[in-house]
């Protein structure tokens, strides 16, 4: 009987520790991102790099779900919001989020879902205070990707979106690879091809918190932006086709600073009216991705988030519409402010606005947009 026990007790650990082993470092259980969703199959893929560092990414909705990085102390954290199961990413009406996503096909916001082609115009679905927001409501967020692991550091994701998707023309090819390299850079690169005239605007849509604790509001953390102006939005988040200077203004983040300095500020429109930021911003950088376009820093970790892209707008959104009590990723509710997305994209509104940096791809040619987020520690 005591032989049993033991014995018992072995099988015991052993299936503990097997059990333990197959979860991610940021505690993520690949069984519970298993499921058939649009007849494909859907998976969750971990990529590492030499320097220990780690991030998991879902092909349902291309989305990074988790990022571990170090700290001034050592100790691993995860800086990316999300949940721990796709059953969550795929619920639209309960849990809706575009936490980690690929967006496409077109980041942002398009006035009244109003598509300007040629000589036409094509009605988008209205999914967003009376306006087409990222795709549509079933934008690529919401589509499984196909799913290519490299190697342990490297995942392609492919997508084929036909002609006429959430209004949009053009079957459009398109792929998002991200690579972590063993400088701590998680590098993005989205390409695209269309059979028809079309827009494509395509970025990754993570929340960063550098901060270690996602159940608080992290306005303690430093924001930097390289540029000059900015695009003011209207009430309903929509850029009203002016360009104006950040000087003088919450708009500047020129040398960085706290957001908790000017987040809150209600004396000014842009803010007041966003409840925070949820504004593009004009990068001065001009297309070229070694320059730092923007970055996040956390004085409590010592956690610095740089940004490196060849786009000419950065949307910055710090996470003005959480604090809805949903429980997330290992069950925490996330607050108001907890986090800070960094979009690198074309300007909101571009096909309706020409004078700004165009969206539109033609038949032949292929769409490249290329992010790496950076991280290291200041110590």
């Amino acid at each position: 009987m005591k032989i049993t026990l033991i014995a018992a007790a072995i099988a015991f650990s052993l299936a503990a520790c097997s059990q333990k082993a197959a979860l991610t470092a940021s505690g993520l259980d690949p069984k519970d991102f298993k499921g058939i969703y649009e007849g494909k199959q859907t998976a969750l893929y971990t990529l590492k790099n030499e320097s220990g560092m780690e991030v998991c990414i879902t092909n349902f909705g291309g989305r990074v779900v988790s990022i571990m990085v170090p700290t001034r102390d050592g100790q691993m954290i995860d800086a990316v919001l999300g949940y721990d199961n796709v059953a969550q990413y795929a619920d639209a009406v309960n849990t809706p989020s575009d936490f980690g996503a690929t967006i496409g096909r077109y980041a942002n916001r398009i006035f009244h879902g109003q598509l300007p082609i040629g000589n036409d115009t094509i009605q988008l679905p209205i999914n967003d205070n009376g306006h087409c927001l990222h795709g549509g409501p079933t934008g690529w967020q919401y589509r499984v990707y196909d799913a290519e692991q490299i190697d342990s550091q490297t995942l392609k994701l492919s997508i084929v979106s036909p002609d006429g998707d959430n209004g949009f023309p053009g079957e459009v090819t398109a792929t998002a690879t991200y690579r972590l390299t063993d400088d701590n850079s998680l590098d993005c690169t989205f390409e695209a091809v269309t059979t028809k005239t079309t827009v494509i605007n395509m970025c990754n849509h993570s929340y960063f918190v550098l901060t270690g604790d996602p159940s608080s509001p992290s306005e303690d953390m430093e924001l930097l932006v390289n540029a000059s102006h900015y695009t003011p939005a209207d009430s309903s988040y929509m850029t009203t086709g002016e360009i104006l200077p950040v000087e003088g203004t919450p708009m500047d983040f020129r040398t960085a600073r706290p957001l908790s300095s000017t987040i809150g500020d209600k004396t000014f429109s842009q803010t007041r009216n966003a409840g925070g930021y949820d504004h593009n911003w004009c990068l001065d950088t001009v297309g070229d991705d070694s320059i730092v376009a923007a970055s996040l820093y956390s004085p409590k970790t010592g956690v610095l988030l740089e940004v490196y892209t060849n786009e000419p707008g950065i949307q910055v959104y710090t996470a003005n519409f959480q604090g809805t009590g949903i429980s997330c990723k290992h069950g925490v509710k996330y607050p108001k402010h907890v986090s800070v997305c960094l979009e690198t994209q074309k300007y909101p509104d571009s096909p309706n606005k020409p004078e700004w940096p165009s969206a539109i791809l033609e038949p032949g040619q292929t769409y490249h947009s290329h992010v790496a987020y950076k991280f290291s520690v200041d110590k």
